[in-house]
Protein backbone atom coordinates (compact mmCIF):
# COMPACT_ATOMS: atom_id res chain seq x y z
CA UNK A 1 0.00 0.00 0.00
CA UNK A 2 1.52 3.30 -1.11
CA UNK A 3 0.65 6.54 0.67
CA UNK A 4 1.68 10.10 -0.02
CA UNK A 5 1.69 11.87 3.32
CA UNK A 6 3.35 14.61 5.34
CA UNK A 7 3.79 18.31 4.83
CA UNK A 8 6.13 17.86 1.87
CA UNK A 9 4.29 14.87 0.41
CA UNK A 10 6.77 12.08 0.95
CA UNK A 11 5.98 8.46 0.04
CA UNK A 12 5.42 5.58 2.42
CA UNK A 13 5.04 2.08 1.00
CA UNK A 14 3.58 -0.30 3.57
CA UNK A 15 3.73 -3.99 2.64
CA UNK A 16 4.78 -7.46 3.73
CA UNK A 17 7.96 -9.30 2.90
CA UNK A 18 6.00 -11.96 1.03
CA UNK A 19 4.49 -9.39 -1.34
CA UNK A 20 7.79 -7.60 -1.89
CA UNK A 21 9.47 -10.88 -2.77
CA UNK A 22 7.17 -11.27 -5.77
CA UNK A 23 8.21 -7.93 -7.26
CA UNK A 24 10.44 -8.55 -10.26
CA UNK A 25 13.15 -5.86 -10.40
CA UNK A 26 13.59 -4.42 -13.91
CA UNK A 27 16.51 -2.58 -15.47
CA UNK A 28 15.08 0.82 -14.51
CA UNK A 29 15.21 -0.03 -10.80
CA UNK A 30 18.21 1.15 -8.83
CA UNK A 31 20.63 -1.75 -8.07
CA UNK A 32 20.62 -0.96 -4.35
CA UNK A 33 16.83 -1.23 -4.15
CA UNK A 34 16.84 -4.29 -6.38
CA UNK A 35 19.33 -6.01 -4.07
CA UNK A 36 17.21 -5.09 -1.04
CA UNK A 37 14.05 -6.48 -2.67
CA UNK A 38 15.82 -9.78 -3.36
CA UNK A 39 17.02 -9.99 0.23
CA UNK A 40 13.91 -8.73 2.05
CA UNK A 41 12.32 -11.37 4.24
CA UNK A 42 15.42 -13.55 4.27
CA UNK A 43 17.02 -11.70 7.18
CA UNK A 44 16.03 -13.28 10.49
CA UNK A 45 18.34 -11.10 12.57
CA UNK A 46 19.13 -7.41 12.86
CA UNK A 47 20.98 -5.91 9.93
CA UNK A 48 21.82 -2.38 8.78
CA UNK A 49 23.34 -1.03 5.59
CA UNK A 50 24.23 2.58 4.80
CA UNK A 51 24.83 3.32 1.12
CA UNK A 52 23.89 5.56 -1.81
CA UNK A 53 21.72 5.17 -4.88
CA UNK A 54 23.16 5.71 -8.36
CA UNK A 55 21.92 9.32 -8.29
CA UNK A 56 23.86 9.93 -5.07
CA UNK A 57 20.85 9.85 -2.78
CA UNK A 58 21.68 8.45 0.65
CA UNK A 59 19.99 5.23 1.74
CA UNK A 60 19.57 3.25 4.96
CA UNK A 61 18.12 -0.23 4.71
CA UNK A 62 18.02 -3.36 6.78
CA UNK A 63 16.00 -5.37 9.28
CA UNK A 64 15.14 -4.68 12.90
CA UNK A 65 13.80 -6.99 15.62
CA UNK A 66 11.45 -4.83 17.68
CA UNK A 67 9.78 -7.42 19.93
CA UNK A 68 11.12 -10.55 21.58
CA UNK A 69 9.58 -13.07 23.95
CA UNK A 70 11.38 -13.60 27.25
CA UNK A 71 10.76 -17.35 27.15
CA UNK A 72 10.91 -18.41 23.48
CA UNK A 73 13.88 -17.54 21.28
CA UNK A 74 11.86 -18.04 18.10
CA UNK A 75 8.97 -15.84 19.24
CA UNK A 76 9.92 -12.41 17.93
CA UNK A 77 8.77 -9.71 15.52
CA UNK A 78 11.01 -8.24 12.84
CA UNK A 79 10.41 -5.63 10.17
CA UNK A 80 12.41 -4.62 7.11
CA UNK A 81 12.91 -1.08 5.85
CA UNK A 82 14.33 0.95 2.98
CA UNK A 83 14.76 4.63 3.75
CA UNK A 84 15.70 7.67 1.68
CA UNK A 85 14.93 11.31 2.37
CA UNK A 86 11.62 11.20 0.46
CA UNK A 87 10.69 7.52 0.42
CA UNK A 88 10.13 4.90 3.10
CA UNK A 89 9.36 1.25 2.43
CA UNK A 90 8.45 -0.95 5.39
CA UNK A 91 7.66 -4.64 5.42
CA UNK A 92 6.01 -6.55 8.29
CA UNK A 93 5.86 -3.49 10.56
CA UNK A 94 2.90 -3.67 12.96
CA UNK A 95 2.58 -0.98 15.62
CA UNK A 96 -0.42 -1.92 17.75
CA UNK A 97 0.32 0.17 20.84
CA UNK A 98 -0.86 3.45 19.33
CA UNK A 99 -4.25 4.49 17.99
CA UNK A 100 -4.21 4.35 14.14
CA UNK A 101 -5.93 7.75 13.87
CA UNK A 102 -3.37 9.30 16.20
CA UNK A 103 -0.55 7.73 14.19
CA UNK A 104 -2.03 9.14 10.98
CA UNK A 105 -2.25 12.63 12.50
CA UNK A 106 1.36 12.43 13.67
CA UNK A 107 2.51 11.24 10.24
CA UNK A 108 0.78 14.23 8.64
CA UNK A 109 3.06 16.52 10.68
CA UNK A 110 6.27 15.00 9.32
CA UNK A 111 8.30 16.80 6.66
CA UNK A 112 10.00 13.82 5.06
CA UNK A 113 10.36 10.05 5.12
CA UNK A 114 13.17 10.15 7.68
CA UNK A 115 10.92 11.92 10.20
CA UNK A 116 8.22 9.35 9.48
CA UNK A 117 10.67 6.54 10.15
CA UNK A 118 11.80 8.27 13.36
CA UNK A 119 8.16 8.47 14.40
CA UNK A 120 7.86 4.69 14.02
CA UNK A 121 11.08 4.18 15.97
CA UNK A 122 9.74 6.50 18.66
CA UNK A 123 6.57 4.43 19.00
CA UNK A 124 8.63 1.23 19.19
CA UNK A 125 10.69 2.86 21.94
CA UNK A 126 7.54 3.98 23.73
CA UNK A 127 6.33 0.39 23.76
CA UNK A 128 9.73 -0.73 25.08
CA UNK A 129 9.64 1.89 27.84
CA UNK A 130 6.26 0.55 28.95
CA UNK A 131 7.86 -2.90 29.20
CA UNK A 132 10.77 -1.40 31.15
CA UNK A 133 8.28 0.10 33.64
CA UNK A 134 6.80 -3.37 34.16
CA UNK A 135 10.31 -4.76 34.58
CA UNK A 136 11.03 -2.07 37.18
CA UNK A 137 8.00 -3.14 39.21
CA UNK A 138 9.07 -6.80 39.11
CA UNK A 139 12.62 -5.84 40.08
CA UNK A 140 11.41 -3.80 43.04
CA UNK A 141 9.39 -6.78 44.31
CA UNK A 142 12.45 -9.01 43.86
CA UNK A 143 14.70 -6.63 45.82
CA UNK A 144 12.41 -6.82 48.86
CA UNK A 145 11.91 -10.57 48.49
CA UNK A 146 15.66 -11.03 48.83
CA UNK A 147 15.40 -9.54 52.33
CA UNK A 148 12.09 -11.13 53.36
CA UNK A 149 12.68 -14.72 52.28
CA UNK A 150 16.13 -15.31 50.89
CA UNK A 151 16.22 -18.81 49.40
CA UNK A 152 17.18 -20.69 46.24
CA UNK A 153 13.96 -19.74 44.41
CA UNK A 154 14.81 -16.07 44.89
CA UNK A 155 18.23 -16.59 43.33
CA UNK A 156 16.48 -18.21 40.37
CA UNK A 157 14.30 -15.09 40.00
CA UNK A 158 17.36 -12.84 40.16
CA UNK A 159 18.91 -14.61 37.17
CA UNK A 160 15.56 -14.66 35.38
CA UNK A 161 15.36 -10.86 35.68
CA UNK A 162 18.96 -10.65 34.51
CA UNK A 163 18.05 -12.63 31.40
CA UNK A 164 15.05 -10.37 30.71
CA UNK A 165 17.31 -7.34 31.06
CA UNK A 166 19.77 -8.80 28.55
CA UNK A 167 16.93 -9.34 26.07
CA UNK A 168 15.81 -5.70 26.46
CA UNK A 169 19.36 -4.46 25.87
CA UNK A 170 19.66 -6.79 22.90
CA UNK A 171 16.58 -5.10 21.38
CA UNK A 172 17.77 -1.59 22.21
CA UNK A 173 21.30 -1.75 20.80
CA UNK A 174 20.24 -2.19 17.12
CA UNK A 175 17.67 0.62 17.48
CA UNK A 176 20.40 2.88 18.79
CA UNK A 177 22.57 1.83 15.85
CA UNK A 178 19.83 2.90 13.42
CA UNK A 179 19.63 6.26 15.18
CA UNK A 180 23.40 6.61 14.87
CA UNK A 181 23.21 5.77 11.15
CA UNK A 182 20.61 8.50 10.60
CA UNK A 183 22.88 10.87 12.51
CA UNK A 184 25.85 9.74 10.41
CA UNK A 185 24.14 10.36 7.08
CA UNK A 186 23.05 13.78 8.30
CA UNK A 187 19.81 14.10 6.34
CA UNK A 188 18.96 17.79 5.80
CA UNK A 189 17.09 19.50 8.68
CA UNK A 190 16.56 16.21 10.54
CA UNK A 191 18.43 17.06 13.73
CA UNK A 192 16.51 20.30 14.16
CA UNK A 193 13.16 18.50 14.13
CA UNK A 194 11.14 17.35 17.12
CA UNK A 195 10.89 13.77 15.85
CA UNK A 196 14.65 13.22 15.92
CA UNK A 197 14.96 14.85 19.34
CA UNK A 198 12.02 12.89 20.82
CA UNK A 199 13.21 9.53 19.51
CA UNK A 200 16.81 10.15 20.62
CA UNK A 201 15.68 11.07 24.13
CA UNK A 202 13.52 7.94 24.37
CA UNK A 203 16.45 5.78 23.29
CA UNK A 204 18.74 7.56 25.74
CA UNK A 205 16.20 7.20 28.55
CA UNK A 206 15.82 3.48 27.89
CA UNK A 207 19.59 2.97 27.82
CA UNK A 208 20.08 4.85 31.11
CA UNK A 209 17.30 2.88 32.80
CA UNK A 210 18.58 -0.49 31.58
CA UNK A 211 22.14 0.35 32.65
CA UNK A 212 20.94 1.36 36.13
CA UNK A 213 18.81 -1.78 36.46
CA UNK A 214 21.80 -3.83 35.37
CA UNK A 215 23.81 -2.32 38.23
CA UNK A 216 20.98 -3.14 40.65
CA UNK A 217 20.81 -6.76 39.51
CA UNK A 218 24.60 -7.07 39.70
CA UNK A 219 24.38 -5.76 43.27
CA UNK A 220 21.71 -8.37 44.05
CA UNK A 221 23.87 -11.12 42.60
CA UNK A 222 26.89 -9.95 44.60
CA UNK A 223 24.73 -9.81 47.72
CA UNK A 224 23.49 -13.34 47.09
CA UNK A 225 27.06 -14.56 46.65
CA UNK A 226 28.14 -12.94 49.93
CA UNK A 227 25.13 -14.37 51.79
CA UNK A 228 25.64 -17.85 50.31
CA UNK A 229 29.34 -17.78 51.17
CA UNK A 230 28.61 -16.63 54.72
CA UNK A 231 25.94 -19.26 55.25
CA UNK A 232 28.18 -21.97 53.83
CA UNK A 233 30.92 -20.97 56.24
CA UNK A 234 28.44 -20.92 59.13
CA UNK A 235 27.22 -24.42 58.24
CA UNK A 236 30.77 -25.78 58.09
CA UNK A 237 31.64 -24.06 61.38
CA UNK A 238 28.49 -25.43 63.02
CA UNK A 239 29.27 -28.97 61.89
CA UNK A 240 32.85 -28.64 63.11
CA UNK A 241 31.82 -27.26 66.52
CA UNK A 242 29.09 -29.88 66.98
CA UNK A 243 31.56 -32.63 66.11
CA UNK A 244 34.07 -31.23 68.59
CA UNK A 245 31.51 -30.87 71.39
CA UNK A 246 30.32 -34.46 71.06
CA UNK A 247 33.83 -35.88 70.80
CA UNK A 248 33.95 -36.82 74.57
CA UNK A 249 30.63 -38.65 74.28
CA UNK A 250 31.84 -40.61 71.26
CA UNK A 251 35.24 -41.30 72.85
CA UNK A 252 33.86 -42.58 76.16
CA UNK A 253 31.09 -44.45 74.35
CA UNK A 254 33.69 -46.20 72.18
CA UNK A 255 35.84 -46.96 75.21
CA UNK A 256 33.09 -48.51 77.33
CA UNK A 257 31.53 -50.22 74.38
CA UNK A 258 34.50 -52.56 74.06
CA UNK A 259 34.11 -56.24 74.92
CA UNK A 260 37.45 -56.97 76.60
CA UNK A 261 37.22 -59.52 79.45
CA UNK A 262 39.28 -57.52 81.97
CA UNK A 263 37.64 -54.08 82.26
CA UNK A 264 37.90 -52.84 85.91
CA UNK A 265 35.17 -50.21 85.37
CA UNK A 266 32.57 -52.96 84.98
CA UNK A 267 33.08 -53.93 88.63
CA UNK A 268 32.85 -50.42 90.03
CA UNK A 269 29.74 -49.81 92.13
CA UNK A 270 29.36 -46.23 90.93
CA UNK A 271 30.99 -46.68 87.55
CA UNK A 272 27.81 -45.84 85.63
CA UNK A 273 27.31 -42.53 87.44
CA UNK A 274 31.00 -41.72 87.16
CA UNK A 275 30.94 -42.26 83.40
CA UNK A 276 27.95 -39.93 83.00
CA UNK A 277 29.69 -37.35 85.16
CA UNK A 278 32.88 -37.55 83.08
CA UNK A 279 30.98 -37.25 79.81
CA UNK A 280 28.96 -34.22 80.94
CA UNK A 281 31.93 -32.43 82.55
CA UNK A 282 34.27 -33.03 79.58
CA UNK A 283 31.57 -31.83 77.15
CA UNK A 284 30.92 -28.67 79.17
CA UNK A 285 34.64 -27.95 79.54
CA UNK A 286 35.22 -28.42 75.81
CA UNK A 287 32.29 -26.15 74.90
CA UNK A 288 33.54 -23.55 77.41
CA UNK A 289 36.97 -23.64 75.80
CA UNK A 290 35.51 -23.17 72.30
CA UNK A 291 33.28 -20.35 73.57
CA UNK A 292 36.24 -18.63 75.27
CA UNK A 293 38.20 -18.77 72.02
CA UNK A 294 35.23 -17.33 70.14
CA UNK A 295 34.98 -20.31 67.79
CA UNK A 296 31.26 -20.97 68.38
CA UNK A 297 30.20 -17.55 67.01
CA UNK A 298 26.40 -17.37 66.59
CA UNK A 299 25.95 -21.12 66.74
CA UNK A 300 23.29 -21.08 69.46
CA UNK A 301 21.55 -17.93 68.27
CA UNK A 302 18.44 -18.21 66.10
CA UNK A 303 18.08 -16.40 62.76
CA UNK A 304 16.20 -13.15 63.07
CA UNK A 305 13.22 -12.62 60.80
CA UNK A 306 14.15 -10.48 57.79
CA UNK A 307 17.87 -10.62 58.54
CA UNK A 308 20.39 -11.50 55.85
CA UNK A 309 22.90 -13.22 58.13
CA UNK A 310 21.45 -13.68 61.63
Amino acid sequence: MEKVIGRNKWTWVESTSEKLKHIQPDSSLDPVMAAWLRQVGNDKTNSLRVTCLENGEKVINGSLIYKQSYTDEQDYKIFHFFLTAERLITADLKITTVNPDLLTRELSKTNNAVEGFLLFLGEIMNDMLIGIDQFEEALKTLIWNVKKRNETSILELVYKRRHELLICKNLLIPINEVKMAIDEINFPHIKEGDFFSCTCKRIERAMVLLNEYEHEIDSLINLEEVISSHRGNEIMKTLTVMTSIFTPIMAFGALWGMNFKNMPELEWRYGYYLSIFLIVISTILLYGYLKMKGWTGDLLKGKKRGSFFK
